[in-house]
């Protein structure tokens, strides 16, 4: 076969990354996410607040922050809450409603800081303030899980409507033709 009639060379397909492995893809989030999912996530962290705020128990705070910032790192792939929530409750009530993911991110974030800090006050001793930090994160679930209202995702918008957080970063979030119904 000459040079003129050969076929063209395939495709190949992009080199991954250092390694072999594509930090990408390792530390994704979901875009769009599932509401139901995400306030049934709020729900869960409720209940294990709650139950960390009235007994007292000093690890459960270790447990939540860990849990928030795995969300944020990993999305809801590793998350035990999550992954409970995605994979066995929403299903169970057959709805979906699809939201951006990057101010449900950014709200998981707030979280993880707000978590940690309250562990971090519990561990050097100063439990009364640990105990408001957590009563704040209640509150805050609780209207992501109970009413539908994200105080994250309203920060998120917020901050991006005053150019604190690029426009690219959730375009959906900018322009309304983007988002699915």
């Amino acid at each position: 076969m000459s040079k003129l009639t050969a076929a063209p060379p395939a495709p190949q397909a992009p080199a991954p990354a250092r390694g072999g492995i594509s930090w990408r893809r390792v530390f994704a989030f979901p875009n769009p996410v599932n509401e139901y999912a995400a306030r049934i996530t709020a729900g869960l962290v409720v209940l294990l607040s709650v139950l960390t705020l009235l007994t007292g128990f000093g690890w459960g705070l270790a447990v939540i922050a860990a849990g928030f910032w795995l969300r944020v790192l990993f999305g809801p792939r590793i998350s035990p809450l999550a992954q409970l929530s995605v994979k066995v409750l929403t299903p169970r009530l057959g709805k979906t409603r699809l939201v951006p993911g990057p101010p449900k991110r950014f709200a998981q974030g707030i979280g993880a800081a707000v978590s940690t800090a309250a562990a971090l006050l519990l561990a050097v001793g100063l439990a009364p303030a640990a105990w408001i930090l957590l009563t704040v994160l209640i509150v805050a679930a609780s209207l992501e899980a109970f009413a539908g209202f994200c105080l994250g995702c309203a920060i998120f918008g917020f901050l991006q409507r005053r150019g604190l957080i690029p426009e690219d970063v959730c375009e959906a979030c900018n322009n309304i033709s983007l988002r699915r119904p």
